[in-house]
């Protein structure tokens, strides 16, 4: 029994060491998705316009070099899924292309149709010393591109030494069938080179697909004369005056076999390019944003235009010279409810008077609106106005100040609880008034008159009449409201 168990750790500590040697072979590795992997990544990380960007191995392989065992090999495979999703259906930026390297510094490379490779100083040049695996989406006439969907082998320059369409051989139809580069679509490639028979294939297939039984491409090439001893392997891509976001899901590489084969389901997931029906119901539903924006927009403006004409008033210069306390319409209004009926406390022929509570101060106060039905001037009604908010009399009601509107006046007094006298002596409920308290209303009364007439010297015009519906109660004091004894004026 313990020989048996010994037996089995040995072959399990075998085979680990095995998995560890792989693992920590830098010849060869194997990305199911690019967690934690040893890439060097610069350039194009969005979908921005006239870009380039690259993602290389970050260990140089050796290539033209020979081993400890004196063995010397170019041959390499590779195996990889990509997938182009551009931003507008049928239209999309430069490519994407597999390259074997030198370096990974591509500061003087330029984008378009160099795709981060090449710039037109150094296209074409043998020292470069560069193969490329070109997946082309732009015809370039100045390559002699044969279409804009193509795949070609690439060697020092963007002219490709041989390209064909892109089409994968059918294993069960027996047939080759078109693949478009734009699709958006995931597709697996497979790049071997076989240094013995110098034969260079290229194959392509639809994501999932067997690897075919023919390869797209195949040459016969010596790469001894272009990769030096050590390169890089990687991807370049670039953008133009369209934008198109170029994922590689998975890569495998070898240098000393065939390539591992990818783990498909392991690999990730990538942002698919959205269908026509889908776009229209994007696109209406940002139509209804927009209007419905639009809408508030126009509702909210409405309102305040409203609101603002609701509470509008007049203003003139010549008003600031005067002393009464000029108040908002927009206080009035609060204050007495938007003028309610329940607020209503008497009416005549000069207007109606409400009850209010100033919203700042929460005084009391009496509004009277009145409307201009005079034929005296507006400013010189202002001015009588201002003239009697200066009154100061224990038996007069205080005018605390004044709002005006187009077509009317407001005036605010101090808000008198019991009401005038004729509610008094003429209402339905008539209260009974003794001999001393009507001796001492008429006293007040008569000493009011006295200071209108005689000591307040700054009214403009003597006091015409007083009745009782011009005298107020107020606990033990009897008031006159002036405002009855001015000429009322109205703006012509």
């Amino acid at each position: 029994m313990t020989t048996t168990l010994s037996v089995y750790f040995l072959i399990l500590l075998y085979l680990y060491l095995k998995l560890m040697a792989l693992a920590e072979d830098e010849n060869q590795f194997t990305y199911n998705g690019f967690h934690g992997a040893n890439l060097h990544l610069d350039g194009l990380t969005n979908t921005s316009k006239h870009q380039a960007g690259h993602a290389f191995y970050q260990i140089p392989i050796k290539f033209n070099t020979s081993s400890s065992s004196g063995y010397r090999s170019l041959s390499f495979s590779t195996n990889f899924v990509f997938v182009m999703v551009p931003e507008i259906t049928n239209l999309s930026g430069h490519g994407i292309a597999f390259s074997i390297s030198p370096s990974m510094d591509f500061t003087q490379a330029v984008v378009n149709q160099f795709l981060g490779l090449f710039n037109s100083s150094n296209n074409g040049l043998a020292s470069n010393h560069l193969l490329a695996i070109e997946f082309d989406t732009i015809k370039n006439l100045e390559f002699n591109d044969i279409n804009d969907n193509h795949v070609g082998i690439d060697v020092n320059s963007l002219n490709s030494i041989v390209s064909a369409p892109v089409t994968y051989y059918s294993n069960s139809e027996g047939i080759n069938k078109s693949l478009d580069l734009i699709s958006g679509n995931p597709m697996q490639v497979w790049i071997d080179y076989e240094e013995v028979a110098n034969l260079l294939n290229v194959t392509i297939a639809p994501f999932k697909n067997q690897k075919p039984n023919r390869s797209l491409l195949s040459i016969d090439i010596n790469l001894s004369l272009i990769l030096l001893d050590y390169m890089y392997v990687g991807f370049s891509s670039a953008t133009g005056a369209v934008a198109s976001n170029n994922y590689i899901l998975g890569w495998s590489f070898n240098k000393s076999g065939q390539a591992q084969s990818l783990e498909l389901a392991k690999l990730p997931s990538f942002p698919k390019q959205r269908n026509q029906k889908e776009k229209s119901n994007l696109e209406i539903m940002v139509s209804l944003v927009m209007v419905s924006i639009v809408l508030i927009i126009t509702m909210l403006g409405i309102v305040y235009f409203v609101r603002r004409k609701k509470y509008e008033e007049i203003h003139e210069g010549w008003e600031k010279e005067y002393g009464p306390q000029r108040f908002s319409y927009k206080d009035l209004y609060k204050a007495t409810k938007g003028f309610k009926d329940m607020e209503l406390i008497g009416a005549g022929g000069f207007g109606k008077v409400y009850r209010g509570v100033l919203p700042s101060s929460k005084q009391l106060v009496a509004v009277k609106k009145v409307s201009h039905d005079s034929k005296q001037g507006m400013k010189e009604f202002v001015a009588e106005i201002a003239s009697l908010g200066r009154l100061r009399h224990m038996n007069l009601v205080q005018l605390l100040g004044y709002c005006r509107r187009r077509g009317e006046m407001l005036l605010v007094y101090d808000y008198m609880p019991n009401g005038s006298l004729d509610k008094f002596l003429f209402g339905n409920e008539k209260r009974y008034l003794n001999w001393a308290q009507r001796h001492r209303i008429l006293k007040g009364v008569a000493s009011a008159l006295v200071y209108l007439h005689e000591e307040w010297e700054q009214v403009g015009r003597g006091h015409r009449t007083s009745n009782s519906s011009s005298v107020c109660q107020i606990g033990r004091l009897e008031k006159i409201n002036p405002h009855l004894s001015a000429n009322l004026a109205d703006v012509d």
